[in-house]
């Protein structure tokens, strides 16, 4: 049987503990786990003079020689993956058959990278005879990153792939509820040879690390993943210092279900990805706006399906959704359920917390939801879906379009014209059509409007990792 792992920073190439430190609950029980250390500036001062020790070195290294160690740190991932799924299912309450799921992409995500760092090409710009143009893309310097506790070893390898295969040096603040994913990270690079100081890991208090990291003059980008709220504050801080942000923030992903689907399929398509990790997904299938035409059948589907998903603890092989993170979710999801109810919401399943150990919360269907409810405004990020009927096409795609967000989007449509209409007026960064999956390793992720700038994945996350260098050579002078 797997055990959690032992919490402590990894910083230079070691680890070390600290005599502050927080518990790490199982939320599918409530119970203490770990003990988790918990920053002081010393420790910070340490991983920031790693870090800079480490970009000399890796900066330095050849492409290919940081491609096969990020190869076998990847390689190591998944042989462990029993171990590090063990790990993020104890701290997240996710079902272990996702929590493997969620292993393999991070894994992907080295590895794609991994090939990227071989072609990060420059140009030659053609000019006049004696004088030559060119760019070279060189790493733009040590990286701050946080990451967020709904996906603890896929998030965090997102922004470790990318640094490391720019050839950054990388502080990662991964998240103090799910700390476990990262820690297997860092294990699998220091076993498979990353040169000490590259990757550092910490854990503290996120004001006081971040506040402290971001005006250092060692820190040359700041990657993040989390809600548009500490986004922005996030940002403001990098700006009043000069600083580049690669940001990840908020959505409330809607979902357009169009007449020529078979409202059946589409239903149980729906449901079983609108509860995938206790819907705690910022790109979770979230507003879905079905022509009514189809309305009934779709809601029929969905709803059948919902009443079948095994609510359980995550540990058990046959659990299809286990709890949600912390009380914080169970707070905000009843309150959501409850406002919308009082507004005139249909609330067709859930709304209510699961028994009183634990913080399980049943999936959740809220139908006919005015726009006034706080939950057509504000992201719920849980096991609860929103389903209006719409007239038409247009109308759907204002709905998707009213809110500030603009991270994922999904549509479901046979017809070439709806799928031409979407992709040219649906506002997101994201837009999926007849599939709920958002973004690969070799497709770049990211949102509009309030849901960030930048993208993660694909060939575009990696340049942000990099600084482009124009070189003018003239022959003679």
């Amino acid at each position: 049987m797997p055990t959690y792992p032992d919490l402590k920073f990894y910083i230079g190439g070691s680890w070390r503990s600290s005599p502050d430190t927080l518990p790490v609950l199982n939320p599918a029980d409530e119970s203490v786990i770990g003990a988790l250390p918990v920053a002081r500036q010393s420790d910070l001062d340490d991983a920031l003079t790693a870090a800079a020790q480490g970009l000399k070195v890796w900066s330095r290294t050849a492409p290919r020689e940081r491609a096969e160690i990020m190869m076998r740190a990847s390689a190591l991932l998944r042989e462990r993956n029993e171990e590090v799924a063990y790990a993020i299912t104890s701290e997240l309450g996710k079902p272990i058959r996702q929590s493997r799921l969620e292993v393999i992409r991070g894994c992907e995500f080295f590895e794609w990278d991994a090939g990227e760092a071989q072609r990060l090409y420059g140009r030659v710009i053609p000019s006049e005879p004696g004088i030559r143009y060119m760019t070279v893309r060189q790493p733009i310097g040590m990286v701050a990153a946080f990451s967020p506790w709904n996906f603890p070893m896929s998030q965090p390898a997102r922004k470790v792939a990318g640094a490391l295969a720019a050839g950054c040096s990388i502080i990662l603040k991964a998240a103090e509820e799910t700390p476990g994913g990262a820690i297997h990270i860092a294990r699998a690079f220091h076993d498979a040879g990353l040169p000490p100081g590259v990757l550092n890991l910490v854990f503290g208090v996120p004001s006081f690390i971040s506040d402290y990291l971001i005006p250092q003059d060692q820190t040359r980008l700041i990657a993040f993943t989390g809600s548009t709220a500490v986004g922005r504050h996030l940002t403001s801080l990098a700006g009043r210092h000069g600083k580049p942000v690669l940001m990840e923030l908020g959505g409330h992903a809607p979902v357009i279900v169009c007449d020529d689907v078979d409202p059946r399929q589409a239903g149980i398509l729906s449901a079983t990805r609108k509860f995938r990790n206790a819907g705690q997904v910022c790109t979770s299938p979230t507003r879905f706006f079905v022509d009514e035409k189809i309305f009934d059948r779709f809601v029929d589907a969905f709803a059948t399906q919902a009443a079948a998903t095994v609510v359980d603890k995550g540990i058990k092989e046959t659990t299809d959704m286990g709890p949600v993170a912390n009380a914080r979710r169970l707070e905000a999801l009843t309150a959501f359920s409850e406002d919308a109810a009082a507004k005139g919401a249909r609330v067709l399943a859930g709304g209510h917390r699961i028994g009183d150990k634990g913080y399980f919360f049943a999936p959740t269907i809220l139908a006919n939801v005015p726009d006034n409810a706080r939950v057509m405004q504000e992201e719920p990020f849980g096991p609860m879906a929103i389903i209006n009927p719409v007239k038409s096409l247009d109308e759907a795609i204002a709905q998707a379009n009213a809110l500030p967000f603009g991270l994922a989007a999904y549509g479901l449509t046979h017809s070439a014209a709806n799928v031409d209409k979407m992709i040219d007026e649906v506002e997101a960064g994201n837009l999926s059509i007849n599939t709920l999956e958002a973004s690969v390793a070799e497709t770049p992720f990211g949102g509009v409007k309030a849901s960030g700038f930048g993208r993660e994945g694909g060939e575009e996350g990696l340049l942000h990792y990099t600084a482009v260098k124009t070189v003018s050579h003239k022959m003679a002078f």
